[in-house]
């Protein structure tokens, strides 16, 4: 048919073949491009889809703070409510009580951007492991927008979060080429997730696209 038709509705074939082998690289996560990777309209349309596919009306979600704007209104849209947790100057730490308290009293996920937009902060493992320990014991979420992964500085390191143990299977990773290729324009983001959260994606990204589609 010739690539004048309508493309694969999660992403073409090749291109999700070496989203999985750039991931495996380096993270060493390896990642089945069929059943657990959607390409996206942006990192923008990732998030959105993946609030849509584990949040329901009514539930809870946690953000950082500050945060990138969209993140609060990808809660609210999803009907949820949001828990803003600071991330306290100079060095934008957290305190871990805080973030416990927010899964406590009932937050489904946690929106997690590592490196984080606008503070430039970056994760340690320490926190990592701090905020995976809280997430399995409250079988939460963690959705990661890791956009900036690659744009850090010495002597930090990025840290997967679905690397961590027991984290593979509840960490909802968004990201797009947009920052390390420089071109925004294209509009090229996807999400790495277990299948059966891929699956739900799949749904909401097929009739999601149609929108975003229109305002480009």
């Amino acid at each position: 048919m010739g690539p004048h038709q309508y493309a694969i509705t999660w992403g073409a074939q090749n291109f999700r073949e070496a989203l999985a082998r750039k991931h495996e690289h380096f993270s060493g996560m390896k990642v089945d491009p069929d059943s657990e990777i959607v390409v996206t309209c942006g990192s923008t349309e990732a998030m959105m889809a993946s609030m849509m596919s584990i949040i329901n009306p009514g539930d809870k979600v946690a953000i950082f703070s500050p945060f990138y704007e969209n993140y609060g209104a990808d809660t609210i849209l999803s009907g949820a409510e949001p828990i803003y947790i600071p991330l306290v100057p100079p060095d934008f730490n957290f305190d871990v009580n805080l973030l416990e308290e927010a899964f406590h009293s009932g937050a489904k996920a946690l929106i997690l951007c590592n490196p984080s937009n606008p503070c430039g902060k970056v994760f340690t493992r320490k926190e990592l492991e701090n905020i995976a320990e809280l997430a399995i014991k409250y079988d939460a979420y963690v959705i990661t927008d890791e956009v900036y992964e690659h744009i850090i500085y010495e002597p930090h390191k990025h840290v997967y979060m679905a690397t961590l143990p027991g984290m593979r299977e509840r960490t909802i990773i968004c990201s797009s080429l947009s920052k390390t290729y420089s071109i925004t324009g294209w509009r090229l983001g996807y999400v790495i997730a277990p299948p059966n959260i891929i699956d739900r994606v799949k749904k909401v990204h097929d009739f999601l696209k149609h929108h975003l589609w229109k305002q480009l």
